[in-house]
């Protein structure tokens, strides 16, 4: 087995809680160098406590930290890592006895952690390494942005990334309490160091509020740095917004976003599970026609096209799925078992509504292409 090299064991830092597993030991082959630990400055020794899972903590401000992490131990394992409020920043990943494997990712800490008008959480970067049999060799956690205690705009330190800002209801939403879960909660396990996800959906949201909450969009907005892509998706609580005032807040988010140099995106929202007799969602339901007979992700594709705005039509591709699923496969993308819930998905339905995002990322070229996992 090939053993690390002086530069990379230098720029490490150990695992006080794992005394026995060798920080940054060798790795079998040459890791790629989208997986290759950064070489950024400002490194944070994390502290790791447990087994099962193994819960690490970095005591660091608001801002952009890179996260690169060696997998594997004596035995064989299989590890998957969290963020945060319950974010998937890493897929369960096995390892065989006595393989090494690094594993890096790029991490949004805020405050609050989840939802902007949820609990604030914990101060610092959480992470916990979890799965069927995790394992944990190393660690390092290094500082790429961090957002002014002042101005609150975000400051850049060597090494910038990108970021994918979201904003969305609670379909979208870092979901504080399991088994709810947001897509947006089960995007970041898409994507190598280089990009972060800073999720701002909040729940009970619409297009309107969110405007008008300044702890969402006025919060989000300065945050924007030029190439940002930033998605939104608003309809499940815009059940009596007209159809001209649903288009006027979208184009003032639209305007926001363009302001700051950022990439909007619209996103239709993912439909209800609500079938017809015939094993169709063809109903105002499940298909977002609100109160007043608007159809909401038929004006948001007209003003994309409008508006020249890229769109991802996540209406007709969760329509899709849930149709080839049908009334009984489809259960397990929401919590219709656990409370009855056609609206809201489980892990699974979101980690799969987010593929249906991540396809059309990648599609669309809305991010760039060596950020994807």
């Amino acid at each position: 087995m090939r053993r690390a090299g002086t530069a990379l064991l230098a720029a490490t830092a150990c695992l006080a809680a794992l005394p026995t597993a060798p920080a940054w030991a060798g790795t079998p082959g040459t890791p790629g160098p989208a997986e290759s630990p950064a070489t950024a400055t400002a490194a944070v020794v994390p502290q790791c406590a447990g087994t099962a899972p193994i819960v690490c903590h970095a005591d660091v401000p608001p801002g952009t930290y890179d996260v690169t992490a060696v997998l594997g131990g004596a035995q064989a394992g299989s590890t998957g890592v969290t963020a945060e409020s319950r974010r998937t920043v890493l897929a369960a990943t096995p390892t065989a006895a006595g393989q090494r494997l690094i594993r890096s990712f790029t991490v949004n800490v805020r405050e609050p952690e989840g939802e902007p008008t949820g609990p604030s959480g914990s101060p610092g970067l959480d992470l916990a390494f979890g799965g069927d049999a995790p394992r944990l060799a190393g660690l390092k956690v290094t500082e790429v942005t961090k957002v002014s205690e002042v101005t609150k705009v975000t400051e850049a330190t060597p090494g910038r990334r990108h970021q994918l800002f979201l904003a969305g209801d609670s379909t979208v939403c870092d979901q504080l309490t399991a088994p709810y879960t947001g897509w947006g909660q089960q995007l970041p396990q898409f994507f190598r160091r280089g990009l972060s996800v800073a999720n701002y959906a909040d729940s009970g949201e619409s297009s309107g509020s969110f405007l008008a909450d300044p702890r969402l969009f006025a919060t989000m907005r300065p945050l924007i740095r030029p190439g940002d892509t930033v998605l939104i998706q608003f309809a499940h609580n815009d059940k009596q917004t007209t159809a001209a005032d649903y288009r006027a807040n979208l184009g003032a988010l639209l305007d926001g976003v363009r302001a700051r140099g950022g990439k909007p995106v619209l996103v239709t929202p993912i439909v209800r599970r609500w079938f017809n007799d015939d094993g169709t969602l063809d109903n105002a339901t499940a298909l977002h026609i609100n109160g007043l007979g608007v159809n909401l992700p038929a004006e948001m594709r007209s003003l994309a096209a409008d508006r020249g705005v890229p769109l991802i039509d996540l209406t007709a591709l969760t329509k899709r799925l849930v149709e080839e699923l049908g009334p009984e496969g489809s259960r397990r993308l929401y919590l219709y078992d656990e409370a009855r819930d056609n609206t809201h998905t489980s892990a699974h339905g979101a980690t799969e509504f987010a593929r249906l995002v991540l396809g059309e990322l990648r599609a669309q070229r809305l991010v760039p292409a060596g950020v994807l996992r």
